[in-house]
């Protein structure tokens, strides 16, 4: 990771380290109701996070397509961003 540029507020990130894994989507196909369990546990992760307005910018300002970020899944975030869009 040393090649790219981490902003600071991504080293306080408390979904940092093995607990990674539930904020992306597994490589193969995953049931309805075990992405539901996984979100809830990231976004619990992210309830307890002291960045997850940074993050949340972060993911906003760069079309994040995948995974949790700032507490909000793919949908979410583009829901949000549309209204942003309708709001300007």
């Amino acid at each position: 990771m040393s090649a790219l540029l981490v902003d600071e507020w991504q080293d306080k990130a408390a979904c940092r380290g093995p607990q990674a894994a539930v904020f992306f989507p597994p490589p193969r196909t995953e049931r309805r109701d075990e992405k539901a369990e996984r979100e809830a546990r990231a976004k619990a992760i992210c309830g307890q996070c002291s960045v997850i307005d940074d993050c949340l910018d972060h993911a906003l300002d760069v079309g994040e397509a995948h995974g949790i970020w700032g507490g909000r899944n793919e949908i979410e975030r583009r829901n949000m961003l549309l209204l942003r869009t309708e709001a300007s």
